[in-house]
């Protein structure tokens, strides 16, 4: 997302966000040194493409294993709309909660395992090198409402995985070339079903 479209509101939350998970991450290793010096192009941008492919009337998005916050506290920051970030780790979800804090995001951090989780019946699921599409899509059939969507960044292996989540999955597949990485696909999935 260019800055010139963004408000000054969400650069200030944006700005604020980046200057929490630099200090952050000396203690609890969010994202490695080398990607904090790009951080912007490396991560925030990554995220922030997702915005326009967001279906319209998206109510609820839930982000599974957030980490550091990509892509789910980027877009609750961007779009507005209620978030629920899921991650396990016990520090990156104390970070989340600060972040949440600090930039008064309209999102909800769960510490918790995304299987032990009750449904969080979300129009948009996402997550950002979680897992594989065959570990990845039981996670995120349990959280997504009928007629949700998924949009899921993947690099190099994308088409592999959707071959190998084809035994077990039935789904309407858009690919979208990453704006950051051009090696990088975001794939848009509806009519998510079990085989």
């Amino acid at each position: 997302m260019k800055p010139d479209a963004l408000t000054a509101k969400s650069r200030d939350a944006l700005a604020a966000y980046a200057a929490l998970l630099s200090r952050w991450t000396a203690r609890i290793n969010l994202v490695s040194p080398r990607d904090l010096q790009r951080l912007e192009e490396r991560h925030i941008n990554d995220a922030a493409q997702l915005v326009p492919l967001i279906p319209q009337g998206t109510r609820r998005i839930a982000d599974l294993g957030s980490g550091a916050g990509f892509p789910g506290l980027v877009l609750a920051l961007l779009t507005r709309v209620e978030t629920h970030l899921v991650e396990r780790d016990r520090r990156k979800a104390a970070f989340l909660r600060e972040a949440v804090r600090v930039t008064g995001a309209p999102a909800t951090v769960h510490a918790a395992d995304a299987t032990a989780l009750p449904p969080l019946d979300a129009d948009l699921v996402t997550a950002r090198a979680l897992a594989p599409l065959p570990a990845l899509l039981p996670l995120a059939a349990r959280h997504l409402a009928h007629g949700g969507t998924c949009l899921f960044p993947k690099g190099a292996s994308a088409e592999a995985e959707l071959t190998a989540a084809s035994r077990d999955w039935t789904m309407r597949v858009e690919r979208f070339t990453s704006r950051t990485d051009p090696a990088a696909t975001i794939l848009r999935l509806t009519e998510v079903a079990r085989a």
